[in-house]
């Protein structure tokens, strides 16, 4: 073959292989910019959407005596308990009061109630709150004297003791009073110290169950994928739509917190269920993103009806030698109906933003939304479920 066809065959293949290498560099641009405009999901960490069972605050309660009130505190003659409550503390103190006469405003019966954290050691201080529990005005400058708080097994885990702060006040004088806020409620900040501590070992754990803070079936599948993912084994499984069950992979045996770190960082996409929230007493709708529509029309116009009474006086002329003054009612009606609204179709498959804009274009406000999405749902075209608050 001689050499000018091989340099010219050559030629041609190098211009095909430049005009291929175009073309492919095109598709895979667009199919990036393609990529980039789709919406991407937002993903939460699982840290964000469930917690692990077992690590959990506990209720603690206690009955307690406040001192030190500026005659604002409860009647003893009428509340019973606070005077028992204040005679039993003397005895105990070696002061005997059974038989005398007390009359003190400085006292007050109070409830007293924290939340005990997770993991709390002896010797940690927590906050608490004061409520008066009698007919007492205010506790503002009291202190809270030693009182127990104990759980729900009737056990002492805290005590409590320290001067209250309250953000309410009270003033009144002769023939006024002013009260802002609620002067009979208080907190102690780190008023009260950890004395028994619950015990609960996480590195004896075989199983870690995940509780979602909002149960669905399909967010609890993927929370168990991204953990089965993250192993490499068929560690997690969905028992139900709030529990995701987890089985301490080999690896993790004997640190059961480390598995625990790992997991709440993963990410996973959230799941929700199409609804809409109604709050008719302020008018709030809340809707998610999945509310789909069926095509449907509305109409919405509003009917006012204006009812105005002008009566009139008619009376005889100055130089009349007779007649009387009668008074002559003068009733004007008006009837407005806003005939500028018109029918408007709404196509089916609609998305929550194409919904709002096509109520907003009819000019429906928040209560007229809430009766036309109500209506909407009873002809079977609203793809979701409305709770009403």
């Amino acid at each position: 073959m001689p050499y000018c066809l091989i340099d010219i065959r050559q030629s041609i293949l190098r211009s095909l292989a430049a005009v291929l290498t175009a073309v492919l560099t095109a598709v895979l641009a667009g199919a990036v910019l393609l990529l980039a405009a789709q919406p991407v999901a937002a993903q939460s960490r699982i840290k964000d959407i469930a917690e692990f069972e077992g690590i959990r605050d506990n209720l603690l309660i206690g009955y307690g005596l406040v001192v030190g009130l500026n005659g604002t505190g409860d009647d003893l003659g009428s509340a019973v308990f606070t005077r028992e409550s204040l005679i039993g503390m003397l005895q105990r103190l070696g002061v005997n009061a059974r038989d005398q006469n007390l009359d003190t405003d400085n006292v007050a019966a109070v409830m007293v109630t924290a939340n005990l954290p997770p993991f709390a050691r002896q010797g940690t201080r927590i906050s608490i709150s004061v409520s008066a529990l009698g007919d007492s005005e205010s506790l503002q400058g009291g202190t809270l004297l030693v009182t127990p708080l104990v759980g729900a097994d009737g056990e002492v885990y805290a005590v409590a003791q320290g001067p209250i702060a309250v953000g309410g006040f009270q003033a009144e004088g002769a023939a006024e009073q002013v009260t802002r806020g609620v002067p009979t409620t208080g907190r102690i900040a780190s008023g009260a110290i950890v004395e028994r501590e619950i015990e609960f070992d996480l590195t004896a754990l075989k199983t870690v169950q995940i509780s979602l803070r909002n149960p669905d079936l399909t967010t609890a599948r993927r929370i168990a994928d991204a953990i089965n993912g993250f192993t490499g084994l068929p560690a997690a499984r969905a028992s139900d739509p709030g529990t995701v069950n987890v089985t301490v992979p080999p690896t993790y045996s004997g640190d059961t917190v480390a598995l625990m770190t790992d997991i709440e960082q993963l990410p996973v996409q959230v799941d929700q269920a199409a609804r809409v929230v109604i709050d008719e007493h302020s008018g709030v709708i809340v809707m998610g993103e999945n509310v789909r529509i069926s095509e449907v029309a509305i109409a919405q116009g509003n009917l006012t009806i204006r009812i105005t009474e002008t009566p009139q006086v008619s009376q005889p002329g100055a130089f009349a030698e007779a007649g009387e003054t009668v008074v002559v009612p003068r009733t004007n009606i008006e009837i407005d109906e806003d005939d500028e609204r018109r029918l408007a179709v709404l196509p089916a498959g609609v998305t929550l933003q194409e919904l709002v804009n096509g109520l907003n274009a009819l000019g429906v406000g928040p209560r007229d939304m809430i009766t036309i999405l109500q209506a909407i749902k009873a002809a079977g075209a609203l793809q979701a479920e409305i709770e009403v608050m």
